[in-house]
């Protein structure tokens, strides 16, 4: 009888509002540290039933590396060898990229075009820009609307090189580096892969580099 006495005491601790506001409050500088930069205010909300809790009052928390940082997540949550995993809602209010005017499709974007709005991170749709640098010179492949939220699968980044432009091939070694001339076969941004027919006809690949020229790394 006491030991039933104290499971029902125990589950009444776990259930009080108490408990939840400590739970929740751990979680809470959990998603801050990894929202810094990002967002400036953050709740967490517990949505996992009380009895499905971890039992130590300080458990270990962790997120799958690819799990997003805010909206319906699950939290690994570890008391010594005991593994539970809680459903939480992550509310966080940050800056992001909107449209500052009627952008046209096909259009590049420069400072005049976006601008920095606060707000729910969380309501936000997937792959929405954050910071102002991603758009710089980003090519619409939409229209966009004032104050439409910008992202990144809306933009396509600005061609480097184009096809059938003349383009310096640098191939590059241990100790050594050989310059020639060809004429890329695709359009490519910096970063990405270009091919180049040599005036060889031989066709190789390489990136592009801010320069406009094709890397190649032996």
């Amino acid at each position: 009888m006491k030991r039933l006495k104290l499971c029902c005491a125990a589950l009444m601790l776990l259930s009080s509002p108490l408990f939840a506001g400590t739970l929740e409050a751990q979680l809470i500088p959990f998603f801050a540290a990894r929202l810094a930069g990002i967002s400036d205010d953050v709740s967490v909300t517990v949505k996992t039933p009380a009895n499905l809790w971890p039992a130590c009052e300080q458990p270990q928390f962790s997120l799958p590396g690819n799990a997003r940082l805010w909206g319906n997540l699950s939290v690994q949550a570890r008391c010594g060898g005991d593994k539970r995993y809680l459903q939480v809602l992550v509310q966080a209010t940050g800056e992001y990229v909107v449209a500052a005017q009627p952008v046209a499709r096909g259009s590049r974007l420069d400072s005049t075009s976006v601008r920095l709005m606060r707000g729910r991170l969380d309501q936000l749709p997937p792959r929405a820009m954050l910071e102002l640098n991603q758009a710089q010179d980003a090519v619409t492949l939409r229209d966009l609307a004032p104050g439409q939220p910008v992202l990144l699968s809306m933009v396509r980044q600005a061609w480097r090189i184009k096809a059938g432009q003349r383009v310096q091939v640098i191939a590059q070694g241990e100790g050594f580096s050989i310059n020639s001339e060809g004429q890329a076969l695709n359009n490519a941004a910096v970063a990405q892969n270009a091919r180049v027919r040599m005036a060889s006809g031989q066709v190789v690949s390489g990136t592009v580099g801010s320069d406009g020229n094709i890397l190649i790394s032996l």
